[in-house]
């Protein structure tokens, strides 16, 4: 879920627009997503360190991470097309 949540806040930042965090709220700089990106990055790939414990395989831990982050993806389509919050507005660079 880390990993995935990373994705947009990153592209957003690298892109130079605004986009919601929980640290700076709906109009957060591309400097605070490019933080928050980075700290969800991280913090997923230690996670996900510490679950494969060195065994080399992933197994069935690897489905439900693909899962968890389908899961995520469309709940954020889902919560993005009814509130709008990320939509550009002539004001948003």
């Amino acid at each position: 879920m880390l990993c995935a949540n990373s994705l947009p806040h990153l592209a957003t930042a690298v892109t130079g627009h605004r986009h919601l965090t929980p640290v700076g709220g709906a109009r957060s700089t591309p400097w605070i997503n490019a933080a928050w990106g980075t700290a969800n990055l991280l913090a997923g790939l230690a996670l996900a360190r510490r679950v494969a414990g060195g065994e080399g395989r992933w197994d069935a831990r690897l489905v439900a991470f693909d899962l968890g982050a389908a899961v995520f993806a469309t709940w954020m389509v889902g919560s993005e097309a009814a509130m709008r919050v990320n939509w550009r507005g002539k004001d948003d660079r």
